[in-house]
């Protein structure tokens, strides 16, 4: 299992991530507007600078829903390698037999 804190906080930036997602998107949109004036587009990146950095989609870690690890996990699947195995073992993954040779 990994630290309850470091899951805890991918949530929170989860939360903040959908929070600031439209807000983002339109003032990236003014910054890369070439028809706009140059001083319009650098306020809209200074807008931009002025909110949480966890705001960020990229700050955003893919978690393991089993286990919250943080690593070898499958984007489809929203688990790790290890959960997954676990449960393909215990046959709660329908079609996905363990191999054994």
């Amino acid at each position: 299992m990994a630290k309850k804190s470091a899951v805890e906080r991918d949530q929170k930036r989860r939360r903040l991530v959908e929070k600031y997602e439209t807000k983002r998107a339109e003032l990236k949109a003014i910054s890369k507007n070439e028809e706009l004036p140059q001083e319009e587009r650098f306020a809209a990146r200074l807008k931009l600078a002025e909110l949480p950095r966890n705001s960020s989609k990229t700050r955003v870690r893919n978690r393991c829903e089993l286990t919250g690890r943080p690593r070898g996990v499958y984007r489809k699947l929203k688990l790790s390698r290890i959960g997954l195995r676990d449960m393909a073992s215990n046959g709660q993954i329908p079609g996905m037999v363990k191999s054994s040779w």
